[in-house]
């Protein structure tokens, strides 16, 4: 079994400063085989920003999985903006922008989705899914495939379109054929999981996993969380971890179990 923390929406800058160490606290006490976090680090992508999501990251346990956010590009210098979108994010996070993590039972695979020339959205192209497609391909049955961005590939009731990632339909498709398994996103600030029904795409249907925000003040109506994903081919198991606000800490708050059939992935009723 494969325990993966799924945090995202960290936007330091505009973080609750009570939640961090019991965040750090929480996940240390996990001890997960691995972190995954599906961007957002900064609020403005500022130095300063980066550089207290860079202490966070390395308070947490290794091994890490980090791609960046919308956010994490610069929005109001113009040069930066278009010129050198990541340069920050790479000086103090990583300089992997395609950072991958594989043992015997899983592979996971992060993909920049964020654009300069987007403000919010995000974007996958052609190559990253050729990419994705060529190392995933090539697994037998019974490892478990992840991908993770910032933006998402299905939504909560209520949400436009237009806020899926951008040619998600052409990336669904080429990654059904190599049989990925889970999708894990940010973004919205609300958790969420569900399928990749909406793609319509015969004998597969993947699981999406969307993560709130991990420790923003911008909570849109959702208590700051987390998820914790149990992996265990043919199983998986998707927690989330809310901030309990009388006891100072993060507990268990949901708990979906889903199962790999000849369908693809179902949830357990």
């Amino acid at each position: 079994m494969r325990r993966l923390v799924h945090l995202s929406d960290l936007h330091f800058g505009r973080v609750n400063p009570a939640l961090v160490d019991p965040l750090i606290k929480t996940v240390r006490e996990v001890q997960p085989d691995l972190i995954v976090i599906s961007g957002d680090l900064t609020q403005r992508a500022r130095s300063y920003q980066f550089q207290q999501a860079r202490s966070f990251l390395e308070a947490l346990p290794k091994p890490q999985i980090v791609v960046p956010g919308n956010h994490d590009i610069p929005l109001h210098n113009v040069f930066a903006r278009f010129m050198e979108p990541l340069t920050k994010y790479k000086r103090y996070i990583t300089d992997d922008l395609q950072p991958i993590y594989a043992d015997e039972e899983i592979v996971v695979i992060g993909v920049n989705t964020a654009r300069s020339l987007v403000f919010k959205g995000g974007r996958i192209n052609q190559s990253q899914v050729a990419r994705l497609r060529d190392k995933f391909c090539a697994l037998g049955s019974g490892v478990v495939k992840a991908v993770v961005t910032h933006h998402p590939f299905d939504l909560p009731e209520g949400h436009s379109e237009r806020e899926l990632v951008g040619r998600a339909k052409m990336a669904m498709t080429g990654l059904a054929e190599c049989g990925a398994d889970l999708f894990l996103a940010g973004h919205l600030h609300i958790s969420h999981t569900g399928h990749t029904k909406r793609y319509n795409i015969r004998g597969h249907s993947a699981l999406v996993v969307q993560a709130g925000t991990a420790t923003s003040t911008r909570e849109r109506g959702e208590a700051n969380s987390f998820n914790l994903v149990h992996v265990a081919y043919p199983e998986i198991v998707v927690e989330k971890l809310s901030w309990d606000v009388l006891k100072s800490t993060f507990t268990a708050s949901s708990r979906e179990q889903f199962k790999h059939t000849e369908e693809g992935w179902v949830r357990f009723v």
